[in-house]
């Protein structure tokens, strides 16, 4: 299926390793140019020598300056934008007890460039009637309970998600979200590898997830990115798209009840 990205430029934050490793591949395949931005000057540069049609860009992206250089780098280099994916942030655990200012700082950290980003590429968007993907979490819907920062960012982003596709729909930008749940990414794997029996932890978690008892793989989430920001999804906007295995949403009785799910 011809996704109509064949040329489209595509800038992707956070794009060194995980999911947005797998968006960039996955929109490279697509016949895009991709520019990865990450801090990650080492997986950075691997990524960029695996995959033809990207440029990576290292960057802090807790630098406002350095969202706007990333912007106007691109445009200089392509002359357009046509999707921007938002994946950059971490699940830094700043929980209720770390105080305001610990709070407000994992807020900016998950949450500034977002707008920083999606500000300064508004207008080439607006003329590309282009795409933004926003990449959010289950924290915001579900709660964790030890990482108030981080889901207040992400609550944001639902937010901003409706807030900007209401914004750009008299311009024809669309603007959607896609929220992963337990997905398989090295970030995660290190979090296993630090509890006291890594395979047992991660059992744990999958039989969580109703459908498969398995987590999320990285494709998956990329796969979904690609579709929202492609042609083809040319009327949908506004949209908080889960990729979970019915994680977020499914009873949690179902969890429990193997002769049910399988």
């Amino acid at each position: 299926m011809d996704m109509n990205l064949a040329g489209k430029v595509v800038v992707i934050t956070g794009a060194a390793r995980g999911i947005g490793a797998a968006a960039a591949r996955a929109f490279a395949n697509e016949g895009a140019h991709v520019v990865a931005i990450d801090r990650d000057a080492q997986a950075g540069t691997r990524l960029e020598r695996s995959v033809d049609k990207l440029v990576f860009l290292e960057a802090d992206l807790e630098d406002m300056a350095a969202c706007e250089k990333v912007i106007g780098d691109t445009l200089q280099r392509f002359g357009t934008l046509d999707v921007l994916v938002n994946n950059a942030g971490v699940n830094d655990g700043v929980s209720l007890e770390a105080g305001p200012t610990r709070f407000l700082e994992s807020v900016r950290r998950n949450l500034m460039h977002v707008y920083a980003l999606t500000h300064h590429a508004r207008t080439a968007l607006i003329q590309a009637r282009g795409a933004v993907v926003n990449i959010g979490s289950k924290v915001a819907e579900t709660g964790q309970g030890t990482t108030s920062g981080y889901a207040a960012a992400k609550g944001a982003i639902n937010a901003l998600t409706r807030e900007w596709a209401v914004a750009l729909a008299p311009e024809g930008v669309r603007v959607n979200a896609v929220l992963p749940a337990e997905c398989d990414t090295d970030q995660y794997q290190r979090w296993f590898d630090r509890q006291p029996d890594p395979k047992a932890a991660r059992a744990a978690v999958e039989r969580l997830v109703p459908l498969g008892r398995r987590l999320t793989r990285p494709e998956e989430v990329a796969d979904a990115i690609v579709y929202l920001a492609s042609g083809r999804a040319s009327h949908v906007t506004g949209q908080i798209f889960h990729v979970d295995g019915g994680y977020t949403h499914l009873d949690r009785a179902v969890s429990h009840d193997h002769t049910r799910w399988s």
